[in-house]
């Protein structure tokens, strides 16, 4: 799916990458814990994220995440975008909830970096 379809699936506003709306992209990761994405978000995928600071940006970047998506209608931190911008990592916003962009994203075909995390505890 292109980030354009994206876009208009989430009724989104496209805040930094205008020029990257026909990018490819099959699949994504929400979370509010960068510890979470950095652990288990994959190349390419989407990041939904409530969070707006610079280190979403730079985590993005050491990723190479294709966009991420900002809900809650949150609007990033003055530094974030300009990080973004000289990074070139689009960043869209949606009104939307983290959940009810997720499902929204799912039930058109995009699907999670992964589907479940292996349990440890058995290994313990």
């Amino acid at each position: 799916m292109k980030l354009r379809e994206v876009k208009e699936i989430l009724d989104a506003d496209v805040i930094v990458g205008q020029e990257k709306l026909d990018m490819e992209v099959k699949t994504a990761f929400g979370a509010d814990m960068m510890s979470d994405v950095l652990a288990f978000a994959k190349a390419g995928s989407l990041l939904l994220t409530g969070l707006t600071n610079t280190q979403v940006i730079r985590i993005a970047n050491v990723l190479d995440i294709a966009a991420i998506i900002l809900v809650r209608g949150k609007k990033p931190q003055t530094e974030a975008l300009a990080l973004a911008k000289e990074l070139q990592i689009p960043i869209l916003i949606t009104k939307y909830i983290l959940f009810e962009t997720a499902g929204r994203l799912y039930v058109k075909g995009i699907v999670g970096c992964l589907e479940q995390v292996e349990d440890h505890s058995a290994h313990n």
